[in-house]
Order: C-alpha cells, then structure tokens, then sequence
C-alpha cells in the first residue's frame, strides 16, 4: 500500500498511498474533506496531497501518516464508519506506536439493540483481554473508563457462549450524605440506586424483555457487597464494582 522513496537531495521521505477502490475515498476524507483536515492539523509538518485513490505524503513524519492512512482503510475494510471521535482517538493512538486497527476492530460482543460493543481504547482493549484470560482482575481507573460497563459486556458474553450458569453484580452501598433508612421500600428497594449502574450497563447489552428474564430467573443477580458474605457462588462471573 505504501511505496517510501528518498530523494539524493532532500532528507525528507515521500510515502504514497494507493488506496484499494475509489469507494473508500469519500468515508476516508470525510465529508468536505473534514477528516483530512483533521490529520493535517496532527502532523502540521507534513504534506498531503489527494489525487484520485492515491495520497501522497511528504515532509517530516510522513511514514507515520501513511501508517495512519493504512490503519483508516482497514477500519473501514472492517465495516467501521469514520468519524471525527474515531480518527481522533486513532490519530493518538498511532502517535502512541499502537495499532487502532487491532484495538478497534476487536468485537466483545453485539448488544440487544444490536450495537457493536468494542474496546475504544489500546487500555480498554488490554482490559479485555485480562479478563477473559485470567480468573481474577483488577480494573483501576478514573469513572468513566469503562470499567463496570465493559466487565458487565465480558460477563453476558461469557453467560451466551454458556462458559458460565449465571452473573453476580455486587457493589458496596456507599452513603454520600444521604441515609439508606430515610430511603422508602424494603431492605432492596433502599439499596436499589446504589445498584443502579450495573441495572443500566446490563441493560445496554441485552433487551429490557430478556435482562428481566434473567433477574427473575435469578441468572443474573445485582446484590449489595454486604450479602455477599458465606456464600457459595459455582460457574458464575462475579463483578464487584
């Protein structure tokens, strides 16, 4: 895909891009050439130049935006569609000597509403992967991360392809100026928003009919961590939040 020559008299390399069909151009480039405008401004001291399917690529940096450019065409060989966020996060990524196309591409799983979940970052991805080869992992990391959200995804995979019976969300019930006693209902009821995001995250990966289901089935059970004591839990994947 990419041809680098060097000029006896100039030290900068020239790289050129052929990319495989016209069709992938437009999506490349984006709209109004919005995308190529935004991996100038990453490597302002390159110079690219579009002619047809073919980019070429000159000035300081250039195999690295023609790494960028093959790592684009394989995202969108892949079936992703590019967007503003996701060149940018592949932009960083190259910069970082990753590969977005391993990163980005890796399928969890695809969600009730059928979404593709996916790792969007080299750490979620590497997350991932440590948890489906190890018994036991620790996931550290700012709020946000994706941290509960894609260990509840590994959990329903691990429950489809039947390499568990059931899953136990379990989270401490952390009072943050508020009184679980002032709280209405039963002793579940009280607890019930401090479960909340396991509920939510459940619930983007599997219909509200089925995650029902699975809750009253008991397949799936969301538990404050003070139950949790003494018990005997086979064949389960156990999330503690």
């Amino acid at each position: 895909m990419a041809a680098p020559s060097e000029s006896p008299l100039l030290s900068t390399t020239q790289v050129t891009i052929n990319v495989p069909g016209n069709h992938l151009m437009g999506p490349l480039l984006g709209e109004r050439d919005e995308l190529l405008r935004m991996v100038e401004a990453a490597f302002p001291e390159t110079d690219i130049h579009v002619r047809g399917n073919e980019i070429a690529i000159g000035g300081d940096g250039s195999e690295v935006v023609a790494q960028l450019f093959g790592e684009l065409v394989t995202l969108l060989q892949a079936g992703q569609t590019l967007d503003a966020p996701l060149v940018a996060r592949t932009i960083d990524m190259v910069k970082a000597d990753e590969r977005p196309s391993e990163v980005l591409t890796a399928e969890i799983l695809r969600s009730g509403r059928g979404r593709h979940v996916r790792p969007k970052t080299a750490g979620q991805k590497a997350y991932v992967d440590a948890i489906a080869s190890n018994i036991v992992t620790f996931g550290l990391g700012p709020a946000g991360t994706g941290k509960s959200w894609l260990a509840v995804a590994m959990a329903v995979r691990a429950l489809q392809q039947k390499q568990v019976d059931r899953i136990i969300l379990t989270r401490p019930a952390v009072e943050a100026g508020e009184r679980l006693g002032f709280l209405p209902g039963d002793l579940m009821a009280k607890v019930d928003p401090y479960l909340r995001p396991l509920y939510d995250a459940l619930h983007d990966m599997v219909d509200a009919e089925t995650a029902s289901r699975l809750l009253e089935r008991g397949t799936v059970e969301v538990a404050p961590l003070a139950f949790m004591r003494g018990r005997t839990l086979n064949d389960s994947f156990i999330i503690l939040d």
